[in-house]
This record gives structure tokens, sequence and C-alpha cells, in this order.
């Protein structure tokens, strides 16, 4: 399938030669938005998870540090059990195939839900902020991943601008509310496809490598605002509303409901307009184009969230008049 390709041989090697490893099948696990990619191999002994993550291009460490924090916090996440670090290769435990995505339908959300909560309130209340050494989701990174909409989306994707006081304006409403939260483990891309159902565990969690110290509401609303499934809005306030109060029991918090609400509500704006622009870079720099069908169901969040708010009506405008049109 795949054995002309160089790194694939590579990873044969190290599999068989150095960790003395029979492989009968390997072949791709999942897809990724980066260049790391994973692998199902079976053996004798079962199957495993291979991840091959070039060193030129991402770094393995982060990974294998994030596991060791969540693993100690008691968030299910893949053992590792051999790395090979000169190559960024990972010999993970198999999780399954069935990602939380896979298994949500109308009867089954509540309960699968209310375990993928469950595990974010372990994540973030067991892992500590002060000695977790990871990066800071400060105002630098956030402008950053902004930049993304306005660069990749606007520019080469759709090729309009956005007047400079407006896409201005918006980003300091926008780091505003984020930086106003209390801060805590933030997963980052905690969605329904990372999120894993194994036949032994309640919910596995994947992809955690870009960890960061930020936002409280931030994986929150990755997960209930999801990329790729949507649902009805009073459930997501109701969700939102249930977690919140979890999070007032547990003295994390001592806000409002409303301006944890409206936390909630920006901090999935700022999330969404990175994807728009993460989705657009796919397409256009990697060619996965896949990621495109998921663009109008990413634009109707902003859309919905940019009606709610005063501050951000001449946001809502541009959007309304100048990109649905040409999404369609």
């Amino acid at each position: 399938m795949i054995l002309n390709d160089f790194r694939i041989l590579t990873l044969m090697d190290w599999l068989e030669n150095d960790l003395l490893l029979t492989v009968i099948s390997i072949e791709p696990a999942s897809s990724d938005a980066s260049f790391r990619r994973y692998f199902r191999i079976l053996t004798p002994d079962g199957s495993f998870i291979v991840m091959d993550a070039p060193p030129d291009k991402e770094d393995i460490l982060p990974f294998i540090h994030v596991a060791e924090l969540f693993k100690r916090a008691q968030v299910y996440v893949p053992e590792i059990y051999q790395s090979h670090l000169t190559e960024g290769f990972l010999l993970l435990e198999d999780l399954g195939q069935h990602c939380l995505l896979d298994q949500l339908n109308n009867n089954s959300v509540e309960a699968l839900y209310q375990t993928a909560l469950a595990s974010l309130f372990i994540l973030q209340s067991s892992v500590d902020s002060q000695t977790a050494q990871l990066p800071l989701y400060d105002s630098a990174l956030l402008t950053q991943e902004l930049a993304l909409f306005e660069d990749w989306f606007l520019a080469q994707y759709l090729d309009i601008e956005i007047p400079t006081e407006l896409w201005q304006h918006l980003q300091a409403e926008l780091l505003a509310s984020a930086l106003a939260q209390p801060v805590c483990c933030v997963h980052r891309d905690y969605h329904s496809r990372n999120l894993m159902l194994p036949a032994y565990a309640p919910l596995g969690v994947i992809d955690f490598q870009d960890a960061v110290i930020g936002p409280i509401t931030y994986d929150l609303v990755s997960l209930l605002r999801d990329c790729y499934i949507v649902w009805p809005d009073a459930q997501v306030q109701h969700w939102c509303l249930q977690y919140y109060q979890r999070l007032v029991a547990a003295n994390m918090i001592t806000c409002s409901a409303q301006d944890f609400t409206r936390w909630f509500d920006l901090m999935g704006m700022q999330r969404h307009l990175k994807v728009m622009g993460i989705f657009s870079r796919l397409h256009l720099r990697d060619g996965k184009s896949t990621y495109l069908d998921d663009l109008p169901r990413t634009f109707n969040y902003i859309v919905q969230v940019s009606a709610r708010y005063p501050e951000l009506a001449e946001f809502h405008h541009f959007l309304v008049q100048h990109i649905q049109p040409k999404l369609g």
C-alpha cells in the first residue's frame, strides 16, 4: 500500500528490527490536520497505533509531556509503549475505531456528552496550571490564530478584505473576553473526533499535543459547538449552564451565568474564526479539501453569535453582506 514511502520503510524497520514486532498489516488509522500521520498495525499480540511525526515538521515531545500530565490527572489517554525521538515515531495503545462523532444521535447524545463533560471537568480541575509547564494561551497566540481567518480564509480563499478598523475592533473584543476568564489546562481540540469510545473505558482522549494554559470556556465550546456536528442552540445553552454550575460548585469560577455565557459565545467565535482559516489552509496549501465541507457549519456558528451582541453588529453585517453570498 504505502511501502514505497521512505518514512514507512524506516518506520517498519524500527518496528520489526528494533522492537522485534511481527507486523501482519499496516493501514492508515486516521487523517490529521497536521503533518502527523497515524497507522494501525496488527501483530500476533494485538493492534497498536503508530504515530509518524516527521521531525523537521513536528515535535513529539509535547505529545509525550501532555500524555503524562493527563494520565496523572486520570484523563484516559493512549499508553505510550515505545518512542523513537530522532525519527519522530511513537508506538501507542490502540483505543479502537469508534470516536464520539460516529456514535452520536438524538438518542445517545445526552449520555455521551455527559461522559465527555465529566472527562473535561477532570482535565480542568486536576491538571495544575501552575506546574503543568504548558505554553500560555496569551494575547500573542490568540492574535496569531485570528490572523488565520484574515490571511487564509478571507484573503486567499475568498479574495476579499475586511476593513481594518472593523477587524481591529473585533479582535479587541474577542481578546478582552478570552483574557478576562480564569485559566486552566486547555486541550485545544476537545471535540467529537478526538474523543474515543474504547470497549474497556468510558472515554479516551487523543490529539492533545497542543495543550496550553488558557481560558476556561475554550474546550467547552469546542465540544458543544463542534465543527463536525450541530445541536439545537437551546440544548447547547442547557449543557453550557449545567457545566457552569459544576464549575461554580467546585469554586473554579465566581462569575455570573450571564458573563460565563458571553465568554462561551465569544470564545467560540474566536475558535471558529481560527478554524475557518485552518480549513482554508488545509485546502489551499495541503490539498486536504474535505474540510471545506465543514466551512458552512462553522460559519453559521459565527453568524449566529455575532447576531446576539450589539458590539458585534458591524461584523455581523460584514458576514451577511460579503461572506455569506460566497459560501452559498
